[in-house]
């Protein structure tokens, strides 16, 4: 028997397949790893110049590969000859199935990403959404946990925050206090403006910079209304506000200004004919 040619042993079958068809796909193979070694290395030396955080960059890199290695098996199998068509087909149909029956899961990690990368607060920040106000205790792809004054734990979905009105009132560093009081319209504005002062005064970690302000900011019917702007550290807030409307009162009275209330004052005219 004569010596075998190079093709006729690459055109031997192994298991259904030409060896020149798997010697194809090894290489191609070899190749394709290759490749998403060096993409990858490059994908997260990219990443790493970036502010997006850790976590992400994890998310990113396990899709991205998760991607690159779905189109190996495909070039691979087509290297072996295999018609691939049905199986992308196949792969479309479930793709669509999954993304409609996790529309809500999708939608949540979309909004996750987007916090994750605009940060529009941080863990710890005060911030107020969709009526609710507390502090941030945690923040992952889905979710986002408040934990509001009152001790109570909100979860709420990434899709509806991304898409809400975001207060945050931790970022600038200070929270501005307003307290609204009412005074008689006997009492002198010079009077009204040293007791808001002398309450000032006696309410403990009120910022200087910016300065409070006393304001004359309404007449009312049967009262005039003065509204205090002063500034707080986020952490003092809740105590600065409490203790200014605490020392309001005594400083009131020490300056004999009434503190009116909602009342209605009748006037006697004596009919002299």
């Amino acid at each position: 028997m004569g010596a075998m040619s190079v093709a006729d042993i690459l055109n031997q079958s192994v298991g259904g397949y030409s060896l020149g068809h798997i010697l194809t796909a090894a290489v191609t193979l070899v190749v394709c790893l290759m490749i998403i070694r060096v993409v990858m290395h490059l994908l997260e030396r990219i990443l790493s110049r970036t502010n997006l955080e850790r976590r992400i960059q994890r998310y990113v890199c396990t899709a991205a590969k998760v991607v690159m290695y779905v189109l190996t098996v495909v070039i691979v199998a087509q290297g072996l000859g295999v018609n691939m068509t049905s199986f992308v087909a196949l792969l479309s149909v479930l793709s669509l199935g999954v993304t409609l029956a996790m529309e809500d899961i999708l939608a949540n990690f979309a909004g996750g990403l987007v916090i994750m990368t605009s940060h529009p607060f941080a863990i710890t920040d005060a911030v107020e959404s969709a009526g609710t106000v507390g502090t941030v205790e945690e923040i992952d792809l889905f979710h986002t946990k408040l934990l509001t004054p009152d001790g109570h734990y909100v979860l709420i979905p990434n899709k509806d925050l991304a898409a809400s009105r975001i207060i945050n009132y931790t970022s600038l560093g200070r929270r501005r206090v307003t307290v609204k009081i009412t005074a008689s319209y006997d009492a002198p504005t010079e009077d009204v403006f040293a007791a808001c002062q002398d309450a000032l005064d006696k309410t403990e970690n009120v910022l200087q910079n910016p300065a409070p302000a006393i304001w004359l900011t309404n007449y009312g019917e049967s009262s005039i209304e003065y509204t205090i702007f002063c500034w707080a550290l986020p952490a003092n807030y809740w105590s600065v506000m409490c203790n200014l409307n605490r020392n309001l009162r005594p400083a009131f009275d020490a300056h004999n200004v009434e503190m009116t209330y909602d009342h209605l004052n009748v006037h006697i005219v004596e009919n002299k004919a």
